[in-house]
């Protein structure tokens, strides 16, 4: 099946709309050479867009829009996006993208582990080769809602979201400042309805809907915290646990003995500068728990 006037392949084309629903989105589709149909909003949507593009490191993007696409006014425009210069479309259009990077752009990969500099952070944040595991374990499905307990950067969430465009999540962070960053990374990054509750868990759980898997990353051994979000959780849905200190693990390691699952130890080493050698700098060591709630 090919795409209206442009001959492309559905297979090999993103259709993506913009009514109603925020520009920043498109992040999580951005890739060189990837080829994309936007629903407008109204006629000043591809104004919108152009910026975007241009502001994303992609001006270079081929840039189509048809107006008023199968009546007797239709209309073709095409340009670079960082050249378009039409303020005002008719209000009826559809925008064909083909994605060219500009010589900086680094791609976001599609892939869970996105490199720790993505993300705009105090240092409160899961490693990129922790994170790519928790993710693995979380095992994301289309259609599932995330709780990231603890969310600090939001990392755990971002990616899950970004893995699916139906896959939601909320994140609970208790600073202030933390939970504006979280926001932020989710724009930067393609998703921004993620969701941000500021407060403790298990307080700020009432009159949430049960969600499919729950990360908790921070608050473990708190009074009350697992057994609040093993109630809530979903038949089927998982948990993952993340434990730096030795009152965590000594959380998790009870959790196992009472609920089951898995404990995994996670060692990850960096080479980094040594006088004028490399030398191997370890992180601080993870005991992962992971358990499906049968």
């Amino acid at each position: 099946m090919r795409v209206f006037r442009l001959g492309w392949a559905i297979s090999e084309t993103v259709l993506v709309s913009l009514v109603n629903r925020p520009i920043e989105q498109m992040h999580r589709y951005l890739n060189p050479d990837q080829r994309l149909v936007l629903f407008s909003e109204d006629g000043t949507t591809p104004t919108a867009v152009a910026q975007f593009l241009t502001d994303s490191g992609y001006g270079s993007s081929q840039f189509t829009v048809f107006e008023y696409l199968g009546g007797s006014a239709e209309r073709r425009r095409d340009d670079r996006a960082n050249i378009w210069s039409v303020k005002q479309c008719g209000d009826l259009n559809l925008i064909a993208v083909v994605c060219v990077a500009d010589s900086q752009t680094r791609p976001l990969p599609i892939v869970p582990g996105l490199s720790d500099d993505f993300y705009v952070t105090d240092g409160q944040l899961t490693k990129r080769e922790v994170r790519a595991a928790t993710l693995a374990r979380l095992a994301p499905l289309p259609g599932e809602q995330l709780w990231d307990v603890g969310a600090g950067t939001g990392t755990v969430g971002i990616e899950w979201m970004r893995s699916h465009p139906s896959c939601s999540c909320i994140a609970f962070e208790e600073r202030e400042d933390r939970a504006a960053r979280i926001l932020i990374n989710a724009k930067r990054l393609g998703v921004p309805t993620l969701k941000v509750i500021k407060g403790s868990v298990p307080s700020t759980l009432n009159g949430l809907q049960p969600p499919d898997a729950i990360f908790i990353g921070g608050g473990i051994g708190r009074d009350g915290l697992f057994q609040a979000c093993w109630d809530k959780l979903t038949k089927g849905g998982r948990i993952v646990a993340n434990a730096v200190t030795i009152e965590s693990e000594i959380a998790v390691a009870t959790w196992q003995r009472l609920y089951g699952g898995e404990l995994v130890r996670i060692l990850v080493a960096r080479a980094e500068p040594v006088g004028g050698v490399l030398g191997w700098r370890h992180l601080m060591p993870i005991t992962q728990w992971s358990v499906a709630k049968s």
